[in-house]
């Protein structure tokens, strides 16, 4: 390991490692490297600030990781991630009467003392958290090897295959649903089918394939925790007296739960199908794409086949068919496809007997950056088993594709190619509101251009039979349907009024009285102060009291339910929402809130961090649990000033100060992050103007956004003719 891969894991600066090098005699001499840039061997350093007592404040995870990493083999790293898991899982701490999932046999997954240690660190730091973290940094380190769906894409795909509408009603009972995914990577779509049906009080039946075998294992273990969680949850609530408890598992004696465990395989789906037999209700998938050599010869006369025989370059096609060929009569599949599959002249008969035969009911145009590959817009395919039911006449087009985020979205962190991702919130409301309309009307759906509209299969039925959604919905807007101009010309100026109230007086922030204070140039460097005023790290202040650290968890991920929280609600606070600087994203019934959760008090300073950037609130009133990745920062009323914590950690300066460059992506380390030392009377007078700051910059966003839809709305109203060029009587109109 690097220096500063030691200095990380230390939660110390790289000069602290440098001084421990030439004043301590013992300190490890270098394994291997350069005179410039040595490399040490980690156990020697481990065990050296073991011994020095340097590791009190370091998270236990941080130093598994290298472990694991020296493994060096991808597949024997993710094994090894995955027995841990299986270990927690069949004797940690969290141990329940629920029967426990099969598990894969996990072959030498590594050196047995890594794994036991790393069940020591989940008995401290949590199963589930310890399993997620090493499972997410194992996909981190091999994301160009290994593509996951991203959790965004899970939640609207899984939306599509099981909406609201199938829920059964209070009271009644209902076979849980089966969901499978025959190409499941480590389980994320899966995942996401049981936290959805698990809100719907009907958790799913999982089926997955994978033929990778170490994402299976991953997959399996991954699923048998969220399974636990989500059976505990139904058995405490069932069991007697547990009403109103927030226990994360049942009572001794709980009954079993009422849905059977995830059963994940390893395998070549296309070439040796783990479940033949199965008519699942909904099928979610993120097939491979592109594969040449898929079976296309042995699998000749495969009975799934029953739209055509897929094309050997149209392997997506043959995903399609499996699908629907698991689908009951009257299920769901939504498969994420390539958009060359819509339009491939290779594919074309199939699509049209997917067409005429009703299978093939929407096709969805994503956003850039859905997925990998990230600058192609992927498109969703919505298909539906039809049984002996009468083929409708029209499917759904779906047109996504511009909803991006705004590239002056506050806090939101921007790629380092300058793109920008999926405006999310936009692109289900868009997509699941258009679905649900087409369901309900079909044929009389309301046609919205540059949106959406429902086609006639007839007129597809071309020599091309091209399914791409914009060759289909006409852009702007439609006649009659004149925007309202003057309402958004008068949101904008409201927006522009508010800023330049506000911005009074901050002007004097840039005054030459005003460039004296210590810490007004975000830009110059932290461990400078240009006024001599002293600095304290956010370790420090860990160590000395003043400051307490408390981390955020995934263990409610399965239980988290989506949508308006009703009243009594406690809401979940993501790292999505914070870097967003958007509301808390998903809810909790109060019941349901373990006691070991994080949950903002007034005053906390909530933190997320990113790849060159951090993003901080501070809380208010209303309680939320903590996400993953996300921490509540809680200061000593009396001794900081919690506007001013919150300020100073925003920093740009700061966050390149803390960042770390031990790999391509730089990482924050938070305990390094620095701030003035300052008397609390002197910190709330910096406080005050970082509050006023953060109030300017959520103006200023909100009248981008509002002069973005003002544009936007004149050239479509240009365009469509409904408002004239120029007002009568202007210059050049005589």
């Amino acid at each position: 390991m690097t220096a500063a891969e030691v200095a990380r894991l230390a939660g110390v600066g790289r000069a602290a490692v440098s001084n421990w090098r030439r004043r301590h005699e013992d300190f490890p001499a270098p394994a291997g490297g350069t005179d410039a840039s040595p490399l040490f061997a980690l156990s020697e350093v481990e065990g050296w600030l073991r011994r020095q007592g340097k590791l009190a404040d370091a998270n236990q995870r941080d130093w598994l990781w290298p472990h694991f990493d020296a493994l060096g083999d991808r597949d024997r790293m993710g094994l090894a991630v995955a027995a841990v898991g299986a270990a927690c899982l069949r004797g940690g701490p969290d141990r329940t009467p629920l029967p426990l999932p099969d598990l894969p046999d996990l072959a030498e997954p590594a050196d047995p003392g890594l794994v036991d240690r790393a069940v020591e660190v989940a008995r401290a730091e949590g199963p589930y958290e310890t399993f997620e973290f090493l499972r997410g940094r194992w996909l981190d380190t091999h994301v160009r090897q290994i593509s996951s769906t991203p959790g965004e894409l899970a939640e609207l795909m899984t939306a599509l295959a099981l909406p609201d509408g199938d829920a059964p009603s209070a009271g009644a009972s209902a076979p849980a649903p089966t969901v499978l995914d025959p190409a499941c990577g480590t389980g994320t779509l899966l995942s996401s089918a049981l936290r959805r049906t698990a809100a719907q009080g009907r958790p799913a039946a999982l089926l997955g394939q994978e033929s990778a075998p170490t994402c299976a294992a991953l997959a399996a273990v991954r699923l048998a925790f969220e399974y636990r969680a989500v059976a505990g949850s139904a058995g405490s609530a069932g069991s007697a007296g547990s009403a109103g408890s927030a226990g994360s598992g049942p009572a001794a004696g709980s009954p079993p739960p009422a849905f059977p465990a995830p059963d994940i395989r390893t395998g070549d789906t296309l070439r040796a199908d783990a479940f033949p037999d199965v008519r699942a209700d909904a099928v979610v998938c993120n097939p491979p794409f592109n594969e040449r050599d898929w079976g296309h010869d042995e699998l000749a006369w495969d009975d799934r086949w029953t739209y055509g025989l897929p094309p050997r370059t149209e392997s997506e096609i043959a995903w399609v068919q499996h699908a629907l060929a698991r689908l009951r009569p009257g299920g769901t599949a939504v498969l994420l496809m390539p958009p060359a599959a819509a339009s491939r002249r290779a594919g074309r008969r199939i699509r049209s007997a997917l067409l005429q035969r009703g299978a093939l009911r929407a096709v969805v145009a994503l956003p850039p950056g859905a997925a990998p590959p990230h600058g192609v817009a992927l498109h969703l395919w919505v298909l539906r088993n039809p049984g002996d039911a009468p083929a409708p006449d029209c499917l759904l087009l779906v047109d996504a594709a511009g909803a991006q985020a705004p590239a002056g979205q506050p806090h939101a962190p921007q790629p380092a190619d300058g793109r920008t991702g999926p405006d999310w919130p936009a692109v289900h409301a868009a997509v699941l509101d258009a679905w649900r309309e087409f369901e309900s009307r079909g044929e009389h759906t309301e046609d919205r251009p540059g949106r959406h509209r429902a086609v006639r299969v007839i007129d597809l039925l071309d020599d091309e039979v091209d399914l791409t959604p914009a060759r289909h919905i006409p852009q702007g807007v439609a006649a009659g349907e004149a925007p309202d101009l003057g309402g958004r010309w008068d949101d904008l100026a409201a927006a522009l009024r508010q800023a330049d109230a506000l911005s009074a007086d901050l002007r004097a922030l840039g005054s030459p009285a005003g460039t004296a204070a210590p810490a007004s140039s975000a830009d110059r460097p932290a461990a400078a102060s240009p006024a001599g005023v002293p600095q304290t790290t956010v370790g420090d202040l860990l160590r000395s009291g003043h400051l307490s650290l408390h981390p955020g968890t995934s263990a409610h991920q399965p239980l988290v339910r989506d949508g308006e929280a009703p009243p009594g609600a406690v809401r979940v606070l993501t790292a999505a929402d914070v870097l967003a600087g958007a509301e808390p994203s998903g809810w909790l019934p109060a019941a349901e809130v373990d006691p070991a959760w994080t949950v903002t008090r007034p005053g906390d300073v909530v933190v997320a961090v990113a790849p060159h950037h951090a993003a901080t609130r501070v809380a208010d009133g209303a309680p939320a649990v903590l996400g993953p990745q996300v921490h509540a920062l809680r200061p000593d009323p009396g001794a900081l000033d919690p506007w001013f914590l919150a300020g100073s950690l925003r920093s740009r300066a700061n966050v390149r100060q803390a960042g770390t460059h031990a790999s391509t992506t730089s990482r924050v380390d938070l305990r390094r992050m620095q701030l003035l030392r300052l008397p609390l009377a002197e910190q709330r007078r910096y406080g005050a103007a970082f509050q006023r700051l953060d109030a300017f910059e959520r103006t200023v966003a909100r009248a981008a956004a509002a002069g973005d839809d003002l544009v936007r709305s004149l050239t479509d109203a240009l365009a469509a003719g409904l408002v004239p060029p120029e007002p009568e009587g202007a210059p050049g109109t005589g």
